[in-house]
């Protein structure tokens, strides 16, 4: 069962060093926020890069990247950080450290950018922040896994996924959460991970 974290501290920051660094980010920046205005606030989280359709910050591309590592609030940072800590981390060692920060950097921006051409179409302005269009993309690597690489994890693990998933749409159309970037992320990181296990030898 690769869902089960079995590993200390130290064990863990040698598997997976990019997921702890990714793990790391989302934390300082989420207590960076909650002191300077709260990481609720709409002004804070524009002024630290969170992605929005307001006409002052269309242009600025850089947001893509940078919105996947601000929450708003400690319950939206707590269930991303979870799914972070314990869900993530067997990618990283299926795939090898850097082609896994390629795929979950990937899927957090295509997320972003598939979120915010929805919303723009929208009457109201919005801002989105969030690590879930990237966590979402290692899900989509893990769904291509399950279906076409059925050697590489376990009948529980396969379970498991179908029911994160599952559980993951139906919790994306509660209200705040963008289901866009959500199914944007996991159909991103779905096709980027058929296309870099056949550009790069696969790591198993």
């Amino acid at each position: 069962m690769i869902f089960v974290r079995y590993e200390n501290w130290k064990s863990y920051l040698r598997y997976y060093p990019v997921t702890s660094l990714l793990l790391v980010i989302n934390l300082v920046m989420f207590v960076i926020t909650s002191l300077d205005g709260g990481s609720r606030n709409p002004v804070t989280l524009l002024k630290y890069g969170a992605l929005s359709d307001l006409p002052q910050f269309v242009d600025q591309a850089w947001r893509y990247f940078t919105a996947m590592f601000l929450h708003n609030g400690f319950d939206h940072v707590l269930f991303n950080g979870f799914a972070l800590l314990v869900f993530v981390p067997p990618l990283e060692r299926i795939m090898g450290s850097w082609k896994f920060a390629i795929l979950y950097l990937l899927s957090g921006v295509l997320g972003n950018v598939i979120g915010l051409a929805y919303y723009e179409r929208m009457e109201d302005y919005t801002f989105l922040v969030g690590a879930s269009g990237a966590i979402y993309g290692a899900y989509g690597a893990y769904l291509y896994i399950a279906l076409f690489q059925q050697h590489v994890i376990d009948e529980s693990s396969r379970k498991t996924l179908f029911t994160l998933l599952i559980l993951g749409i139906l919790f994306s159309f509660t209200p705040g959460v963008s289901l866009v970037a959500h199914v944007g992320g996991l159909v991103g990181g779905f096709f980027l991970y058929g296309l870099m296990i056949r550009l790069f030898k696969r790591r198993t």
